[in-house]
Formats: C-alpha cells, structure tokens, sequence
C-alpha cells in the first residue's frame, strides 16, 4: 500500500508522545523530503483533555479513547505510549489485528506479551516496531535486526538503566550513601516516586528479556531469570571496587553456550574491570556490549531514557514503517521463535564478591571457612574492615571460580551462622573475555 499521506496517531501524550509530537513538527520539511510522503498527526490520545502540555495541539485532534486511534481507518501508524500491559496490550493487539504498523516504547508490554503481539502481527499483516523499549536512544534493536544478522552472539551485556547508572555514579563520585543519592534522584526526576522498578532490576530485566529474544529467538520470562538490585550497595564496597580495579555497575548479562545452545539471563551488580569501555559509562547513559562470532566485540553508548533520545528511536521506527508501507507492505524478515534451552545454575560459572556483618569475635572466620568448604566454595581473598556496628566487623571474600548453584547454597548456609549479622551481600566479579 503506498500513500502519498500518512496519518499517524499517537496513542499516550506523556513525556515521550509529546517529545514525538514536537520532533515530528520540528522537523517535518526533512523527513516528509527524504520520505516522499507528507506527515499528518491526525490524532493524540489523554487522559485528560485540561491538562496543559509543551506542544499545541487543536483540541479536535484529543481523545480520551485511545482504541478509537487504535481502529480508525484512515490511521496508519499507531504509537502505543501509554505504559503498562493492560490497556496498552488491549490497543496494541486491536492496532495489529487491523493490519496497522504499531511503534511502541514498551518493554513491559514486550517482555509479557511479545509471542501474542508478533504472531497477530505475523496473521493480519501488520507490522509491530520497538526500537525505543531498549536503551533509548541507542539503535541497538536495529543493530541486533538488520546490522549484526550475520553473526550469533555469545555475550550480550550492558548498562540498561538510567536510574540505576546515575545513583552507582554519584555514590562513587561523591562518596554519599544510596539512600541520600536516590532522594536527590527523585528530585531531579531521575527516579520516579516508587523506584523498585528500577533500583530492584526489574525494568532491565523486561529490557534483557527483549535483547535475548532478539538475539536468540527466545522468550525468558523474568522469574526465569537471575535478578538483583543495586539497593545494598554501599561506600565498602565501592571502596574495594576501586582499590582493585573495578566499577560496581548494574549489568544485564545475557550469555548462550556454543555448545549446548543454552541461553541464561541475569541481572545484578557487578564489578566490572575498570579497562572494559562500560566501566566508565556514567551518569544517565546507557551502554551495551554485543559479542558476535564474526564481527567480535561491538559497543553501543547514548542516553537510555528521557524525552528526547526515546522520541528519536520512535521517531525512527516511524520512518521505518513508513518505507515499508511505501514498498506494498513487505514483511520483515521474521524472529523466528527458537525456544532454547536455559543454562542450568551449575554450569553459570564465576567469582564471586561477598560483604559479610559478623560479630567481632574469635573463631568467625573458621565458621564462615567452614561453611564454604563444604559446598566447594574456595575463597580467594579476605578483608576486614570496620564496620559502623558497635561489636561487629564487615568481612569481605572474594572466590575463586564457583557456580551460580553452589554461592546459593553457601548464601543460606552463611545466613543461619549465629555470627552473621544481616544479609550477605553478593557481588559477582566480571569475567568477560569478549
């Protein structure tokens, strides 16, 4: 179907649909030149027709029902920014289902409903676009499509949250606890009102998800996944990270064996050497490391959330649909689902950082000795530090290569020590060769 107008509705006028409204505005005159076509935002969906916005827009072009947007005939493009997976599932499906090309933002809607979405999208010739679910601005989703096709990833890993990046950088930098830096977080907008979402691992997990299907034609549901938050972080071991030639970042690692074809996905805290490229990605920004076996080590750094840099990857996306309709509607190649099998924890293997509260008292090192020796668990190093408990001492071990499986169990082990005081607090240390 070729059209000289396309009339495009944005479904969602928050943040990110008013930063697309306006970037389309802007910069109209170049995209409608080198796309052939003319641009028409037709209509924009609210929840509140009162409220007031950055962009005008003609009160006839406001709706409070976004599925009127979603199955209007004469709209082309739907760009699904509501949020969430309920209703935003409800107008992406009706979108698809009416052969539309749907751009979302979404990786919530992705991580929990991406089989349904592709295959109404696959049955109704449709077209359903995300580049802006993952990191922003970074067009890693397009690298991963189109640029990197030739190749099978054995590593991915990379910085996939703002929040979390801005809150590691600031405690390093300035030497302030996470619970001073997440309340100045939180005025500054980095962080919304309930960060758990973000400092717990969730939102990069819903991210991982997205890279790992994208990669390896499967769907890991996030309670398939290992997930942790940066929410026990402190100066100790921040200290330690620097003093022996690391960064403490939040990573998604999503690694395939050669061999097996087993996938894994996880979510935690790492020390990462401080030689790697995203050892030294702050602030804000994002950065992703992508390990194909033809082309070897690629990076990808920019800002992953905001109005701006979302608005640019939607803004692309749209462009993208556009020539395809432009085309008669050809398909995508197809992300065939694989189904692959998920690496048992044994053979997740690593060394392992491990802060210990215990009471200051002789004998607490043999206890804690005696603990891991009997899940094999060899510890490599031990210091002790002071800690800010009157009667206790912070503890911290590093090991020498272990499994996901075995540190578990030594973790429950440790807990139930009279010595311990508190929760263990993990770290593993970054071994990527890639």
């Amino acid at each position: 179907m070729s059209t000289s107008t396309i009339n495009i509705g944005i479904c969602g006028l928050g943040t990110v649909g008013q930063g697309v409204w306006k970037h389309i505005e802007s910069n109209r005159a170049a995209l409608e030149s080198r796309l052939g076509v003319t641009l028409n935002l037709a209509r924009a969906s609210v929840r509140d027709l009162e409220k007031k916005r950055s962009v005008r827009i003609a009160a006839s072009k406001l709706t409070t029902d976004p599925l009127a947007i979603a199955t209007d005939p004469s709209i082309h493009i739907v760009c699904e920014l509501i949020g969430g997976t309920t209703l935003a599932r409800q107008v992406t499906l009706a979108a698809l289902k009416a052969g539309k090309t749907v751009v979302s933002a979404n990786k919530a809607l992705l991580c929990k409903h991406g089989p349904q979405l592709f295959a109404a999208a696959r049955k109704h010739g449709g077209h359903f676009f995300f580049e802006a679910s993952v990191a922003g601005g970074i067009p890693i989703i397009k690298a991963l499509r189109e640029g990197l096709v030739a190749n099978r990833f054995k590593l991915i890993y990379g910085i996939l949250n703002g929040t979390c990046n801005y809150i590691l950088t600031r405690m390093e930098r300035e030497g302030l606890s996470y619970h001073a830096i997440l309340a100045e977080a939180k005025q500054l907008g980095y962080a919304e009102a309930d960060e758990s979402l973000d400092v717990e691992g969730w939102d990069t997990a819903h991210k991982a998800s997205i890279l790992a299907f994208l990669a390896h034609g499967t769907w890991v549901p996030t309670e398939k996944m290992l997930v942790e938050g940066i929410t026990q972080i402190t100066q100790t071991d921040l200290a330690f990270a620097r003093e022996h030639g690391y960064a403490i970042k939040l990573l998604a690692v999503i690694s395939r064996e050669a061999d097996t074809g087993e996938v894994f996905v996880r979510v935690h805290p790492t020390l990462i050497p401080s030689t790697k490229v995203l050892a030294n990605v702050n602030e804000v920004y994002n950065g992703i490391s992508v390990t194909g076996d033809v082309v070897g080590e690629t990076v990808y750094i920019g800002r992953g959330a905001g109005q701006d840099p979302t608005a640019s990857a939607v803004i692309s996306d749209i462009v993208d649909g556009i020539i395809l309709l432009n085309r008669g509607n050809t398909h995508l190649p197809e992300l065939a689902e694989t189904r692959a099998p998920l690496t048992p924890l044994e053979a997740i293997t690593g060394r392992y950082y491990l802060r210990l509260e215990v009471k200051d008292e002789p004998g607490v090192l043999a206890k804690i000795s005696g603990a891991t020796a009997k899940l094999d668990v060899s510890i490599a190093s031990v210091l002790q530090r002071t800690s800010d408990t009157p009667g206790a001492a912070s503890l911290i071990l590093t090991t020498h290569q272990s499994n996901e499986k075995a540190i578990r169990s030594t973790i429950s082990r440790l807990r139930r020590l009279s010595c311990v005081l508190g929760e263990p607090v993990l770290l593993r240390i970054a071994d990527f060769a890639g």
